[in-house]
């Protein structure tokens, strides 16, 4: 069994040129759920492993470490001028980089940490959207299966173009995921592109202002349809990313530690004078420089002669 897995790693990826792509993926993979299952058991306060790194108190996001891994891979794919087996490794080292980086997407996009809320959830979104780009770029090089080398004629030309066509109408239907499958994939956002429009979407927008009868079918079918999807979707968030922390619910242990942490880097070695203090000591000094002056001079004793 392994021999034939082997044959077909070496037809489909090893033979065309295609491992240091499947090493990014691979890497992108791993780091992502390791990454995941290394957050949810600090989340929930397991002694056996090891928390957060905060060196002196400074919590250190692990944004951090992807992207020194990318500059890594980055830098030493080009200074081993692509060749073998480097590449192999630093594709490796890049894909690591880029699930640990893509990890953090929403903490880069909103400038705060948001990762157990629900606008952490766009951080998910990004690993998924990367991982399927990379899938199917491994897959073919170009969509329709076209390779760099072949005769490309003007019919197959007509039919890209008419997929990007169908594919940004299906994005600006609020299809999402059709759109990005439809990419690689012919047919999915011609589907698409052709039924009604989510009613949130900038083509509802723009379309179904003056058409109401057609919102109002466009808002059973998003009753019926994409709210069973949207559901199925954020079991399957839940299942991979974790829970996102409701509103108003008490943080964790690990949460307040770090926030205890961080005050106690903000907060000053001595405590802040406030004025009343800052009055207080002036007139206690101009006190002490007022009884110094009333006192006569203690000067060396002169000799008598």
């Amino acid at each position: 069994m392994w021999q034939h897995f082997w044959e077909l790693y070496a037809r489909h990826i090893q033979d065309p040129g295609k491992q240091p792509l499947f090493l990014v993926l691979v890497g992108f993979i791993g780091s992502f759920l390791f990454i995941r299952f290394s957050v949810r058991m600090i989340r929930r306060g397991v002694r056996w492993w090891p928390g957060n790194v905060t060196p002196g108190g400074l919590h250190i996001h692990h944004v951090v470490f992807g992207m020194f891994f990318l500059l890594l891979g980055g830098i030493g794919a080009f200074a081993t001028a692509g060749t073998h087996p480097w590449l192999d490794v630093f594709g490796l080292v890049f894909g690591i980089g880029c699930g640990l980086v893509l990890d953090e997407f929403a903490l880069l996009l909103h400038l705060e940490d948001v990762y157990w809320s629900e606008q952490g959830r766009k951080s998910v979104d990004a690993v998924i959207v990367g991982i399927l780009f990379t899938g199917l770029l491994l897959v073919g090089y170009l969509p329709l299966g076209v390779t760099p080398d072949s005769n490309v004629r003007w019919g197959l030309i007509g039919v890209i173009c008419a997929n990007a066509l169908f594919t940004v109408a299906t994005l600006l239907k609020g299809k999402f995921w059709s759109g990005m499958i439809g990419i690689m994939v012919p047919g999915v956002s011609w589907i698409a592109a052709v039924r009604l429009a989510r009613p949130n979407s900038p083509w509802a927008r723009w379309r179904y202002t003056g058409n109401p009868r057609k919102f109002a079918r466009a808002r059973r079918r998003e009753g019926r349809w994409h709210r069973r999807a949207d559901t199925a979707r954020q079991w399957l968030f839940d299942l991979i990313a974790g829970k996102p922390t409701p509103p108003g619910t008490r943080p964790t242990r690990a949460h307040l530690l770090a926030e205890r942490m961080a005050a106690r880097l903000e907060r000053p070695a001595r405590p802040a004078l406030d004025d009343e203090r800052i009055r207080r000591l002036r007139a206690a000094r101009a006190r002490r420089s007022t009884v110094t002056a009333g006192r006569p001079r203690r000067g060396p004793a002169r000799r008598r002669g």
